[in-house]
């Protein structure tokens, strides 16, 4: 009987830029995602929280953030909720957090790692997720897939309300702009995994050392003996996406077991990028990925083209 011999497709690592580019253009804006594209990455991540008046906006902090966030002045006079930074993301319309300044970046000290590399944006307002959609299709990234952090956290509900409303809301908005085929939901909060689980195909379980809690995974990893790998296979996640400080040679075993790929987080110096990717690791979520693009030229790995940045329409 003649053995048929079976070729497995190699699976091609994969860079992902972090809320855009987070080292190189402010990051959750529209001239981030912007910027990102044009760079050139074979997935942008960002994240969303809900506002107010239940409009999914792009921010990674649960409440206005001092450092990525500036007020500019009342929605309308004698607003008492202004100033809005310091308040929770929930307790704001989308109007109120509009007048935000998010395009520069006010480091608490000196020491901030992304003011000496981060181009600012004077300007740039707090975008919603159908706003980052609409720029994606207006780009024509159609290959660029949109990796959606659904911001939850479980020891906060007064922040981050119900984690499977998130989820439907984002999966709602997705497939109105025809995106859900080419979209990953990401999540710390291991309850909007659950939830994705038949509604989206790409389920990004992500951890750090924080959240190796039963708080935030909705099950005791000591039942898994300590195997992140096996734990977010048994909630349905597709991909295991830890902290980089948690990478080593049996974490990439385990997930090998599991039948789960590992995608990186936050790889910003390229030697680091280079023993990951030895490693084996299936994707690098980074800050900076024009440094990742040189580390994949430097091994002959395909890079992701570059999108063109739509042309005006003449009047």
């Amino acid at each position: 009987m003649r053995r048929v011999q079976v070729e497995i497709p190699e699976i091609l690592p994969e860079i992902h830029g972090h809320r855009g580019a987070r080292g190189l253009r402010p990051e959750n804006t529209l001239p981030g995602m912007a910027f990102t594209l044009e760079l050139g990455v074979h997935a942008i991540e960002f994240d969303v929280a809900l506002s107010a008046d239940r409009r999914l906006v792009l921010t990674h902090d649960l409440t206005v953030s001092a450092v990525t966030g500036a007020d500019t002045a009342p929605l309308v006079e004698g607003d008492p909720d202004f100033p809005y930074v310091g308040k929770p993301i929930r307790s704001l319309s989308l109007a109120q957090l509009r007048t935000l300044d998010v395009g520069v970046r006010r480091p608490k000290s000196a020491k901030d790692r992304y003011a000496a590399t981060q181009a600012p944006v004077p300007g740039a307002r707090m975008p919603t997720l159908g706003a980052v959609l609409g720029l994606a299709s207006a780009y024509g990234a159609d290959d660029v897939r949109m990796h959606v952090e659904i911001k939850s956290d479980p020891t906060r509900p007064d922040l981050s309300g119900d984690p499977r409303e998130l989820t439907e809301l984002v999966v709602a908005e997705l497939t109105r702009h025809g995106r859900l085929d080419g979209a990953a939901i990401l999540s710390f909060d291991w309850r909007v995994l659950r939830a994705a689980e038949h509604l989206v195909s790409r389920r990004y379980a992500l951890v750090e050392k924080a959240t190796i809690d039963p708080a935030w995974l909705g099950l005791d990893p000591r039942a898994f003996d300590g195997d992140l790998a096996a734990a977010a296979a048994s909630i349905g996640a597709t991909t295991l996406s830890p902290d980089r400080v948690l990478v080593d040679d049996d974490l990439v075993a385990r997930a090998g077991k599991a039948g789960l790929p590992l995608t990186v987080w936050t790889v910003n110096d390229p030697e680091e990028a280079a023993r990951l990717l030895d490693l084996g690791v299936a994707g690098i979520v980074t800050d900076y990925p024009d440094r990742m693009r040189e580390v994949w030229a430097r091994r002959g790995l395909p890079l992701p083209p570059a999108v063109v940045a739509p042309r005006p329409e003449r009047p």
